[in-house]
């Protein structure tokens, strides 16, 4: 059972949440390398990523990639990199490159942020992948690897994940690694001159070890054929596994 099922009453039998002995503030992202099977994550380096990053991107066909986001598309590279430059000396949302290992090339950004070291709540997002990144497995382990480091390394309890709510293609990702749906904030948001509700998304510590191993097994090499299809998909060892943990309790 996660802490959420747990009832708890104070003196006066009121319920209250789920007590937390020893719970200490978590520490903040540093912005360390991430290094994974197909990918490494980077804190964002306009000198280093900038043309590569931009060269990534300049390859869709039209600026749609952008219509979710806050900002893009960019009309020439030295808008990009000024705009990398503004992504590298930011602390929060902390920037990290998506640096393919086969190619050395950094093909996309995501980014922690809505840092909460007391509450050990943080969020993944600014996520921009260009086009030759998106479906692929180095963005399915790009995501492992943040995930892994808030979870298994910094300790935190929460990581969230929210988008526009009319942006089908960001609800249909976080549903596929893993995050529940919590709900929709109304007019939660105004960018580019239009409104936004808000879908929000989390995932709790309690859920972290069995996404973790759904997640080793869909990256081993092993559940990829000739032609790089997967064998079994991320949902099916994620089901799997679940089953697995609820048979054992």
């Amino acid at each position: 059972m996660t802490e959420q099922a747990k009832p708890a009453f104070n003196e006066w039998k009121q319920p209250v949440g789920a007590p937390l002995p020893g719970w200490e503030e978590r520490p903040r992202p540093q912005g360390v390398a991430l290094e994974g099977r197909y990918c490494r994550l980077e804190p964002v380096d306009a000198a280093r990523h900038g043309a590569d990053l931009f060269a990534a991107y300049a390859q869709a066909p039209d600026g749609s990639d952008w219509t979710y986001m806050m900002s893009g598309p960019f009309a020439d590279l030295a808008a990009y990199l000024a705009y990398a430059e503004t992504l590298q000396r930011s602390a929060d949302p902390l920037h990290y490159a998506v640096v393919d290992l086969a190619s050395g090339r950094a093909v996309g950004t995501m980014a922690l942020m809505r840092i909460e070291p007391r509450h050990g709540a943080i969020e993944v997002g600014h996520i921009a992948l260009s086009r030759q990144l998106k479906r692929t497995r180095v963005a399915t382990e790009a995501q492992f690897l943040l995930m892994r480091h808030v979870f298994a390394q910094l300790g935190y309890r929460r990581y969230e994940w929210k988008c526009d709510s009319l942006n089908a293609p960001s609800r249909q990702a976080a549903q596929r690694l893993g995050f529940s749906f919590e709900g929709i904030f109304r007019q939660a948001v105004v960018y580019r001159g239009r409104s936004r509700d808000t879908a929000w998304f989390s995932i709790i510590d309690g859920e972290w070890p069995v996404l973790q191993g759904a997640f080793e097994r869909w990256l081993d090499p092993a559940n990829f054929d000739s032609e790089g299809r997967q064998r079994q998909s991320l949902l099916a060892f994620r089901l799997a596994l679940a089953t697995a943990a609820t048979s054992a309790a």
